[in-house]
């Protein structure tokens, strides 16, 4: 059986998801604060890991970062009570494979448990061999060892703000909609914020653009989506 942690310190919803995951065929472990849950995810090895955003100890932003900061790539699907674009926007940036906003259906959960799991199994194994580096102008991306590089100067991006980049170049001059962007980057196989898409472009803007404003990568389609371009030599 498939092994599930729950990180929830409200007692009720956290016996209700586990109740409702174990009948549908999968073993729970429930944490029931920040700081247990975090030692949980190292100690279980989980297959999935379901996330409340608040918590005691440590909240559910600082546990989703930190184990993906320990290079820990557990599909996770961060829950909240608030249904705030900045949560989900922050919760998913961080490295979170979805999101629910409380008051959600148990069977709900567990179907979109079923789906990031479906989507986690399927993706092709990482390369072992060093990939070949993506260059446009100053900008150097290593796909395989997840570093970018702006005129030799490394620059930080969370997750996935560097697979939305990756995506980008590897695609450049094509023009991409948002939800292309959400599918390809989020997996997302229901239809989601594409505020998220905007909100990420704009975080690439201003770590790889000279002006934000003025973007010479990362080019707006109007009505359509966004384009990757190789800056022109002046």
């Amino acid at each position: 059986m498939k092994k599930i942690l729950i990180i929830e310190d409200e007692h009720s919803i956290a016996t209700l998801l586990s109740y409702n995951l174990v009948q549908a065929g999968y073993e729970t472990v429930v944490a029931n604060d920040g700081k247990q849950g975090f030692e949980l995810a190292l100690s279980e090895n989980p297959a999935l890991i379901v996330l409340d955003l608040m918590l005691p100890t440590m909240d559910g932003v600082e546990v989703c970062k930190s184990l993906r900061q320990q290079k820990i790539s557990t599909p996770i699907i961060m829950l909240t009570a608030k249904d705030d674009e900045f949560d989900k926007v922050l919760g998913l940036e961080l490295g979170a494979d979805d999101y629910m906003t409380k008051p959600f259906s148990p069977r709900e959960v567990v179907a979109r448990i079923k789906a990031v799991l479906r989507r986690s199994e399927s993706k092709p194994a990482d390369p072992q061999d060093s990939s070949t580096p993506l260059t446009f102008g100053a900008l150097t991306v290593y796909p395989d060892r997840f570093e970018v590089f702006m005129s030799e100067e490394q620059i930080e991006f969370t997750p996935k703000e560097f697979e939305l980049l990756v995506y980008l170049m590897e695609n450049k001059n094509r023009v991409l909609t948002r939800d292309q962007l959400l599918s390809a980057v989020w997996k997302y196989d229901f239809a989601g914020d594409t505020r998220i898409v905007d909100v990420h472009i704009s975080h690439l803007r201003d770590k790889i653009e000279e002006n934000s404003r003025k973007p010479t990568f990362i080019k707006t389609i109007r009505g359509l989506g966004y384009k990757f371009e190789e800056p022109k030599a002046i």
